[in-house]
């Protein structure tokens, strides 16, 4: 059994790259690792290949269980500019359970540390923004202590993204800009959220490249959302106080 309940960070061929998986294969192997919850979050159209507005929308019509597990579906967003601006309309965001925004080179070339901290906060302010994509890397030098008291404000989490951290990771090297987000997370004691970031089926649910990070930062797993599927839930619906 998994030791912790859900995955909502990952990808299928809808994404256009790293994945050959369809959303019923990510959930057959969601259901062969013990999660109870798997979330679909396949990259937006400013990506190259990457989801078309229509495949959006036609999301939450999809079934919510799926070979016994609680689906969500969502989108890891592009984050365009430093005003945060978004390649996914709002009209299409606020249909879908959760909304990641994230910067990638291929889109947004990295800025300045004050430029990359405005474009993630800019981005957090939307209200259908409710997770901070792999703000570890490397490339985008961030304001940690900015962007935690925005996300407080604005109801949005950090991810450990365990993509930044595996051997072959191709965002720098992260680790010290992971253990100084779970530093803050306990020191304001705001939760946060792992991720898996699985380009298809194999590391659907795999944080074990995250489990020495957060012993060495002595975590309690009240402050990690994967815990417990129904307090990402209660977040997800504006139900849960974080902080």
């Amino acid at each position: 059994m998994n030791t912790y309940e859900l995955d909502i960070h990952t990808h299928t061929i809808a994404s256009g790259h790293g994945s050959h998986a369809t959303i019923t294969d990510m959930a057959k192997a969601a259901a062969a690792k013990g999660l109870r919850l798997l979330g679909i979050s396949d990259h937006g159209p400013a990506t190259a290949g990457g989801g078309k507005p229509s495949y959006f929308r036609g999301l939450p019509q999809t079934p919510k269980k799926r070979l016994g597990i609680e689906m969500l579906y969502g989108a890891e967003a592009n984050i365009m500019d430093n005003n945060g601006t978004l390649d996914l309309d709002d009209s299409i965001l606020k249909h879908l359970d959760y909304t990641i925004a994230s910067l990638h080179p291929a889109v947004k070339p990295p800025g300045t540390k004050a430029e990359n901290t405005k474009a993630y906060i800019a981005a957090v302010k939307n209200p259908y923004v409710q997770i901070i994509g792999h703000c570890d890397d490397s490339r985008y030098p961030v304001d940690y202590h900015a962007l935690i008291t925005a996300a407080m404000q604005y109801h949005a989490v950090f991810e450990i993204n365990a993509a930044s951290l595996r051997p072959d990771g191709y965002r720098g090297d992260t680790r010290q800009n992971n253990l100084t987000i779970v530093h803050l997370c306990k020191h304001y004691h705001y939760p946060f959220l792992l991720s898996s970031d699985s380009h298809g089926t194999a590391q659907i649910g795999d944080f074990s490249v995250i489990t020495e990070l957060l012993q060495l930062a002595d975590i309690s797993k009240e402050l990690i959302l994967n815990s417990d599927y129904s307090l990402l839930k209660k977040f997800l619906n504006s139900t849960f106080l974080l902080c």
